[in-house]
């Protein structure tokens, strides 16, 4: 629904990303223990063994992503992930891809900012084969001219695309404003010019640098015990340097107060607006988290949605979400609204940024808020390919292996002491950085 909101969280890819998934409610009922696994080598897994069914569901994140990208060579990151399974070792990308169907397995591959990510996907008859795939496309990909031709020419479809995309305008003129000079600033897909100038040269020298064991985590769901995985994560991951030459990526403060207008022949007229945010580890973040649910990220239920859409009909959604990131977070809220109303949605939008921060949500709104976002979580893991994703971002932000067992007590701990608390840090004289992109009446 809120479409430019959508497009900033699948550009940060940072494993809290599906954090509305990490604190929005219990264990799900399927799943058992989770297991600490480590490999003879010392790779390390989570691991929730499931034997109702014959598949085995592996993710598995590195800790640096499109921040890393060389100035000047934005979209490497993006490119190299694109061909990691475009052919590997001995088979080209036709032989490859036969063979993952001829196997019934996936192997993916996928470059955010702050990680770069993998899947692995299989039934337990061909496990062996799969793995094997898999340690073919993480130690050996062959990055052929042809594939990483037909890769590329795909990524730039999609930027020519983006370029006439509002939504997509807005969230890079956004990003680029709130931190200018930080790799936060660059686009992840890179740009029509830097993608044209990469090489395979520059996709192997990608590779070597982002893919080490140094901050690797994996989480693996299915029908495969802790004996039987531990010399498979030797397999793929063992051969693979163990500590990263890159540079740490500084944290960073968005900088925000500014009004940016981007002008373009589309029906409606797009607004963004954010002000800093928390990251994940923030000991505020499980009371902010709250606040967002009631002031946006509750779709139907919040402010923004009852003000822009219910009482005024100026938007088909308005709404917010909190997105940490690695080295900074975000507190969001768009719309997209006639361009002669863009004003007074934008309007109504900070006027609630203002009563969350002055009087904050009732004690009602907050039990209603905790009551969704204890009961809904299960809902989303309806496949060991989920679970295995959660994994992931449970450990990529450090919030214990005991965290599903305890979080729904932290919700429930939270107050509206609390809420208003953490309203009035994140909003109270808040100047928030607002873009609109629409036509020139806006």
């Amino acid at each position: 629904m809120f479409h430019s909101l959508d497009f900033l969280k699948r550009t940060a890819r940072v494993a809290c990303v599906g954090s509305a998934l990490l604190i929005a409610g219990g264990w799900p009922a399927l799943a058992t223990t989770i297991q600490r696994v480590t490999s003879p080598g010392g790779v390390e897994a989570w691991l929730v063994e499931d034997q109702t069914l014959p598949i085995i569901a592996l993710n598995f994140a590195f800790v640096n992503g499109s921040t890393q990208d060389p100035a000047g060579k934005e979209g490497a990151a993006s490119l190299m992930a694109a061909s990691l399974n475009e052919g590997a070792g001995d088979l080209d990308s036709a032989a490859y891809q036969a063979r993952m169907e001829e196997l019934a397995i996936s192997v993916n591959f996928d470059a955010g900012t702050d990680q770069t990510y993998g899947s692995l996907r299989t039934l337990t008859g061909t496990r062996d084969e799969a793995f094997e795939m898999l340690r073919l496309a993480v130690n050996e990909p062959r990055f052929d001219a042809d594939a990483v031709e037909r890769m590329r020419a795909q990524i730039l479809a999609g930027l020519k695309q983006a370029e006439e995309d509002p939504d997509s305008v807005a969230s890079r003129s956004f990003m680029e404003a709130a931190f200018p000079g930080h790799p936060y600033s660059r686009p992840g897909n890179g740009t029509l010019a830097s993608m044209a100038t990469l090489t395979p040269e520059d996709l192997k020298a990608q590779r070597q640098k982002l893919f080490v064991r140094e901050g690797l985590v994996i989480g693996v769901v299915g029908a495969i015990d802790a004996k039987t995985l531990a010399p498979l994560l030797d397999t793929v991951f063992g051969p693979l340097p163990e500590k990263s030459s890159l540079p740490k990526i500084a944290d960073v403060t968005p900088k925000t107060g500014e009004r940016i207008t981007r002008t373009m022949d589309v029906p409606q007229t797009t607004i963004l607006i954010g002000v800093p945010g928390l990251k994940r580890e923030d000991k505020d973040y499980q009371a902010a988290f709250l606040m967002d649910h009631i002031l946006g990220g509750g779709s139907f239920t919040s402010w923004l949605y009852e003000e822009v859409r219910e009482k005024r009909g100026l938007s088909y959604g308005a709404g917010s979400d909190l997105v940490p990131y690695a080295h900074t977070g975000l507190l969001f809220a768009s719309a997209a609204t006639r361009a002669d109303r863009a004003g007074e949605t934008l309007d109504i939008i900070l006027a609630q940024f203002k009563r969350m921060a002055e009087t904050g949500p009732t004690a009602e709104e907050l039990a209603k808020a905790k009551a969704f976002l204890t009961g809904s979580y299960a809902l989303r893991f309806d496949t060991s390919g989920k679970i295995a994703s959660q994994l992931v971002a449970l450990q990529t932000a450090k919030l214990g292996i005991d965290y599903f067992d305890r979080r729904n007590a932290e919700i429930e701990a939270v107050t509206l002491d609390d809420v208003k608390r953490v309203a009035k840090r994140l909003l109270e004289n808040a100047a928030p950085l607002v873009v609109t992109v629409g036509p020139a009446a806006s």
